[in-house]
């Protein structure tokens, strides 16, 4: 008797095993990737990546896993976890039935233009064995659409205080709304906005923009603000040097001083010239006036 209850539990055993299996095996899983913001992806910066496990409304499934693998030229923050556990039909029936794994993903600084390949892992299974398990890998499109700037001071009129600068796009990209900011500072006194809107500025081109200011030797820095060719605003600070040697006793400066003397005497002689004859006319009138009376 006691062999016969054995054989039963055996077999209610047998069967039960069999239908997991059977369901674990009727567990299929599929990832896509949905999204990728921002696209391109730029080196040395975050991308955040939307990927998509389908099949896991499926209570066979077990417990479902979903893993990315981190590889060069992408890499998670510490801390954040590369794994996304769950258990398959836990879904409600009015709800979507996939899995959304959103990351927030490294680009390494020396990622190269063009797709580079990133690669996840999922799998399915009852508590810690693993029934299945699968690779896929995916594309992130990178470029490098950022730029670089060559600053430097071109003149300052000490007279006026106006201080002009000159700047060079020396990157590949053109940009947009190139705006100016200079920070408070040391070295450097504002007079008026400490903002300068430059507009557009291409490749390999170069403008100039003033400020109305009063600069000590020294560093100065500059916030350079701009639109890149996908649209993202963007910032950067860049320095550059003053020293006053190079604007003091120059040429120009003499003949500009040698003009406003010229000028200056000019104005004398005409207000001059002005008081005399209205003297001598005064003086002619009254002695008239004193030979009508006689």
């Amino acid at each position: 008797m006691n062999r016969n209850i054995l054989l039963a539990i055996f077999s209610v055993f047998l069967v039960l095993f069999s239908a997991a299996l059977g369901s674990a095996v009727a567990c299929t899983l599929s990832a896509s990737m949905i999204n990728q913001d921002p696209y391109p992806a730029i080196p040395g910066d975050y991308v955040k990546v939307v990927f998509q496990l389908d099949g896991v409304s499926n209570p066979g499934c077990g417990k479902v896993v979903f893993e990315l693998i981190e590889k060069f030229p992408f890499s998670l923050d510490p801390g954040q976890n590369s794994t996304i556990t769950l258990r398959g039909g836990t879904f409600a029936s009015d709800f979507k039935s996939s899995l959304v794994a959103p990351y927030k993903i490294r680009v390494s600084p020396d990622a190269m233009d063009g797709d580079n390949p990133i690669e996840v892992r999922f799998y399915s299974g009852f508590e810690t064995s693993e029934s299945f398990s699968q690779t896929k890998e995916f594309n992130i499109t990178v470029q490098d659409v950022r730029t670089d700037f060559e600053l430097s001071i071109r003149d300052y009129q000490s007279a006026t205080n106006t201080l002009t600068f000159e700047i060079l796009n020396i990157g590949e990209h053109d940009v947009e709304a190139l705006t100016i900011e200079v920070p408070e500072q040391e070295n450097i006194r504002i007079k008026g906005t400490n903002r300068n809107i430059v507009g557009s500025l291409d490749s390999n081109e170069d403008t100039t923009f003033t400020f109305e200011a009063i600069p000590r030797d020294g560093e100065i820095r500059l916030k350079i603000l701009y639109t890149d060719e996908t649209n993202e605003r963007r910032e950067k600070e860049e320095t550059v040097r003053f020293s006053s040697e190079y604007f003091t006793g120059r040429v120009s400066d003499q003949k500009s001083t040698s003009w406003l003397v010229y000028v200056l005497i000019i104005v004398v002689l005409i207000i001059a010239i002005y008081i005399w004859r209205r003297n001598k006319k005064k003086k002619h009138m009254q002695l008239h006036k004193h030979h009508h009376s006689e």
